[in-house]
């Protein structure tokens, strides 16, 4: 059977035109982050947010993903990938539209989870056409580092325009111009694409829809289990009892019908992969890790109240490295047959001294120039990292089960950042309240800082021209504020310091196991085919 010819004859050929309408559309999806991130202090003000439904907004558009995914590999080897794409762009433009009139936070959240399923629809089009494109022995490193590449810059990318949106007009902008952009991605699909590409179709039928409902179910009840349990104090409320609960039993119900039924989502059998299972739990550690960035976009726009912008900014100074990285990582991968440790070793190594570099230069006043490298060497740590560990899963995946590692993966991927919110989340509690006792057991009135520190409060409030009552009462508030800004700084670094500290632990296991000496190119051509064309 003749290779699937999905282009038309005019940009077929053009290959720098097809690279960048496979980035247009991919971006398309992924805009659906950007403006929701940029977006998060007005829906503060408007539908009355708190930070916990932020996360939980963001995190449950990945449950979406987790839960078509299996599913739409069906779909993508059944429908014609021009005309899926077109369904799913409109939409994407669709939701971005009720983004504009929605006002239930509940609702919101349902539009949420809806365009988590839009994207990954998207998405997945895009890593067909990606290695359609592409020579088989090198499709793992080149379609793995753009691919990737792409979804990790598109916050940062898509985040720069929307902060200059939002800094010039109303927010409702942002996404009127996200649906221009996603009309021009829809002319784009229509124009580059053929209505046919001559694909063999696999019939849609045994499809586990039960599965399904039970999957997003348990994805959905341990997001809200993982984000809104320290707030209401983990099992001492009914609804964290209820939802993990529901979690529990939603997992273990799917897990049991996927044993059972003869076409299942995904195939068990793949956890007797030991070298699989050991990838997961590297995928893991980087995952549950690399978020300690985020408390470096905590402190700096919410006590340093720097601009959107300027994080952006920051925020590009990460993906740089990320890029740069990940395409060096990638050359490597295609010149040499490098071992998976190597990389491992290297990118571990770097994001230790990441962790130790913030430890020591975590300060009161932190600036923009402390943080450019240590950002930059954060955003280096994962583009060594990523792409030989998830090559390293997938081909360690036994053949036969198909789609199931890219699944698992993502599962892992999703696991680790809800378990990184909440243990960044109690780590700043636990650290913040040990440090503000001690703080406090030291603070006298009778002590020289102290008393040095409240005067000075005083006579600045004085020389503005507060009555003595008022300027008393704001320098007392002053100094409250001062320990509590020092006891966060010093909670932060205790939890930079622990992490450095699990890493090196970390670093030596993965010097000592031999099993990572593997090859990252190993099953490298039919690996991806099998996925998509089997």
């Amino acid at each position: 059977m003749m290779k699937p010819q999905y282009f038309k004859n005019w940009i077929n050929d053009w290959n720098w035109g097809v690279r960048i309408a496979l980035f247009l559309i991919l971006m398309s999806s992924l805009v659906q982050f950007g403006v929701f991130a940029m977006t998060q202090n007005y829906l503060v003000s408007l539908l009355g947010f708190q930070s916990e439904d932020l996360s939980f907004g963001m995190q449950i558009c990945y449950v979406g993903i987790l839960g078509i995914l299996p599913i739409q590999f069906r779909f993508l080897r059944y429908f014609e990938t021009r005309n899926y794409l077109i369904v799913n762009i409109t939409a994407g433009i669709l939701l971005s539209l009720t983004c504009l009139f929605v006002r239930d936070v509940n609702l919101f959240f349902v539009v949420r989870f809806l365009q988590g399923i839009v994207v990954c629809n998207i998405a997945g089009c895009m890593v067909v056409l990606i290695y359609s494109r592409l020579k088989t022995e090198h499709m793992q490193a080149i379609g793995s580092s753009v691919f990737y590449g792409s979804i990790f810059s598109n916050g940062v990318v898509i985040g720069i325009a929307a902060a200059m949106v939002v800094n010039s007009s109303d927010w409702t902008r942002v996404y009127v111009y996200s649906i221009i952009f996603q009309l021009a991605t829809l002319v784009i699909v229509l124009l580059a694409l053929k209505s046919t590409s001559d694909h063999k179709k696999y019939p849609l039928y045994q499809i586990d829809w039960i599965g399904f409902v039970l999957l997003i179910a348990a994805a959905g009840s341990l997001t809200y289990t993982m984000v809104y349990g320290s707030k209401y104090y983990w099992f001492q409320d009914r609804r964290i009892v209820i939802s993990s609960l529901a979690a529990a039993s939603g997992t273990l119900f799917f897990l049991f019908r996927q044993y059972l039924i003869r076409r299942p989502l995904i195939d068990l059998s793949i956890f007797k992969s030991r070298n699989f299972v050991i990838g997961l739990v590297i995928l893991a550690i980087y995952y549950g890790f690399k978020d300690s960035i985020n408390l470096i976009y905590s402190y700096t726009g919410g006590v340093l109240g720097w601009s959107p912008y300027r994080l952006m900014i920051l925020g590009l100074c990460n993906v740089s490295g990320i890029i740069i990285f990940m395409i060096l990582s990638g050359l490597l991968i295609i010149r040499n047959r490098h071992s998976t440790k190597g990389f491992l070793i290297a990118g571990f190594s770097i994001m230790i001294i990441y962790h130790l570099w913030m430890y020591f230069v975590f300060t009161p006043d932190l600036s923009f120039q402390n943080l450019i490298i240590p950002v930059f060497l954060q955003g280096a740590s994962g583009g060594l990292i990523f792409v030989p560990v998830v090559i390293f899963i997938l081909s360690s995946a036994p053949k036969h089960t198909g789609t199931t590692g890219i699944f698992v993966a993502a599962c892992t991927r999703f696991n680790a950042t809800l378990q990184s919110i909440a243990g960044f989340y109690n780590l700043q509690l636990y650290f913040n309240k040990n440090y503000k006792t001690g703080i406090l057991n030291r603070v006298s009135f009778l002590d020289f800082a102290t008393s040095e520190r409240l005067n000075s409060y005083l006579q600045m409030f004085s020389s503005k021209g507060y009555p003595t009552e008022q300027a008393t009462s704001l320098a007392y508030s002053s100094l409250g504020r001062a320990v509590d800004l020092q006891a966060q700084i010093l909670s932060y670094r205790a939890i930079f310091l622990t992490i450095a500290i699990v890493l090196c632990i970390v670093l030596f296991f993965i010097a000592v196991m031999p099993s990572l000496n593997k090859t990252v190119l190993h099953y490298s051509k039919r690996m991806f085919i099998r996925v998509f064309h089997r």
